[in-house]
């Protein structure tokens, strides 16, 4: 197992890609702290984790915007765990406006979740990692975050996430703490189907991928996983897409 006893953070880790991510970590053997604002679909997807006798997985109200929710997860995992070994800061927002209509209360609240959210999640767990012996924060940006999209303060925001990590992973070399980004193209869920929701938009992005669909929430799980785990621990402050090769389109 890749992470046994590893102690691991997953911001919005109760739905879609952040509920992907947070199974395959469990799956290899990690303690997994599922810190979502929605504690419902946290909380049955720990339980059903458990189901089969485990403890290994717990829900953690934790709203990225706000620096005392971050304090009191770091917190209640140090005392039940003794620290965080990973962060996956997965937890985002999407909103499909023009320019024109983006209000100011918009652009502040996806900066505020997309942005501030992992500003403060790197923040808080840096102590806990170097008190570890190091460890690995992986942030879930974009493509939107390197090409850009119509979504201008989502691209704003994720482009923002995009150099924060290597910032990061600058600052945390020393200590052995590593940082890179996941930027996915089109996947599968919710959230994604709410970016092509005009008639005939989906199979207009479908024609711009070149491996011909959207991804999978697993398959971004998967790139998230290899670089928080010691196969990747020559890695830090990289930009790895996962788009199905939109980007050379």
């Amino acid at each position: 197992m890749l992470f046994k006893d590893k102690v691991v953070l997953i911001t919005g880790g109760g739905q879609g890609i952040g509920a992907a991510i947070t199974r395959r970590f469990f799956a290899e053997g990690a303690i997994v702290a599922i810190g979502d604002v929605d504690m419902d679909p946290a909380t049955a997807l720990a339980n059903a984790l458990n189901g089969g006798g485990s403890d290994r997985a717990s829900a953690i109200q934790l709203d990225v915007a706000r620096a005392q929710d971050w304090a009191d997860a770091v917190q209640a995992l140090t005392t039940a765990h003794g620290g965080i070994d990973i962060l996956v800061n997965n937890a985002g927002i999407y909103q499909k406006s023009p320019l024109e209509e983006i209000g100011e209360d918009d652009w502040d609240l996806m900066m505020a979740v997309n942005a501030k959210g992992p500003f403060l999640g790197a923040r808080e767990v840096m102590a806990s990692m170097r008190a570890r012996g190091g460890g690995a924060i992986v942030n879930v940006s974009s493509m939107a975050g390197i090409s850009g999209s119509r979504a201008t303060h989502y691209c704003a925001s994720k482009g923002a996430v995009r150099l924060m990590t290597k910032s990061v992973a600058l600052l945390g070399a020393k200590d052995g703490i590593r940082c890179n980004s996941v930027h996915p193209g089109m996947v599968e869920t919710a959230m994604g189907d709410t970016a092509v929701g005009l008639p005939g938009e989906r199979e207009q992005r479908i024609a711009r991928i070149p491996l011909g669909r959207f991804a999978a929430p697993s398959e971004i799980a998967n790139v998230v996983v290899f670089l928080a785990s010691d196969q990747a621990s020559f890695m830090t402050g990289t930009e790895v897409a996962v788009d199905g090769g939109a980007v050379l389109t």
